[in-house]
């Protein structure tokens, strides 16, 4: 797929929000009209496309493109947020997994899964984003979404931090949340698991690898 006119790739770091990210760029470029093709939490990192002017017209196609991402799951915790920014709710302790096993359940997952979508995230319901309500500390009610797993691929499964983790490289559809599907991971091997690093690669055909980051725009 070419890349159309006034898109920008960017390797989005993490510690930001993806707002940021447009907020850098219209500083450095002067430029208001700008918008983003599919938001990045702001501990995840990786490819992000950014329309520019008339470019802004294309973000409705690209958002609905498929998505690869590299994910780190942690075991033994379990947020509220999924992701290991947010507020513990169960801690157990998980010394090993057998490798057979988490294959099996990793390759059981391919395919289109049900699942809740994350209490902090962008979908909104009654006309406000989910993630205002729960920082609120409203109990949110998560809509239940399908989220596709084209492929995944296992590539690790280390102790860091005195936590046991697993890498994996997930290839999704759009709408889909790696927060979802890491805790789904976990309840399928019936032990807390919770996202502790997440890198988008890809978004279609564009891949990170050809992005620039904000300092060498």
């Amino acid at each position: 797929m070419q890349l159309p006119e006034k898109i920008l790739l960017i390797d989005k770091p993490s510690g930001i929000t993806s707002f940021d990210v447009i907020r850098i760029l219209r500083k450095k470029t002067g430029v208001w009209k700008m918008g983003h093709a599919g938001t990045l939490d702001p501990m995840a990192s990786g490819l992000m496309l950014v329309g520019v002017e008339s470019g802004t017209k294309a973000l409705a196609t690209l958002l609905k493109l498929p998505k690869a991402y590299e994910a780190e799951i942690c075991f033994g915790i379990l947020t509220d947020t999924g992701d290991i920014t947010g507020k513990i709710l169960e801690e157990k302790t998980v010394t090993a997994i057998d490798r057979p096993l988490l294959k099996n359940v990793l390759e059981g997952m391919v395919g289109t899964l049900q699942l809740k979508v994350p209490a902090y995230s962008a979908i909104k319901q009654g006309g406000e984003a989910l993630y205002k309500k729960a920082r609120r500390g409203e109990v949110v009610d998560t809509p239940v979404r399908p989220m596709t797993i084209d492929s995944l691929e296992f590539k690790d499964m280390y102790t860091k931090e005195g936590k046991l983790r697993v890498s994996v490289v997930f290839s999704v559809s759009s709408g889909s949340y790696i927060r979802s599907i890491a805790e789904e991971l976990g309840r399928r091997l019936f032990v807390p698991a919770t996202l502790s690093a997440l890198r988008r690669i890809s978004i279609g055909d564009f891949k990170v690898a050809d992005a620039k980051t904000l300092e060498n725009l």
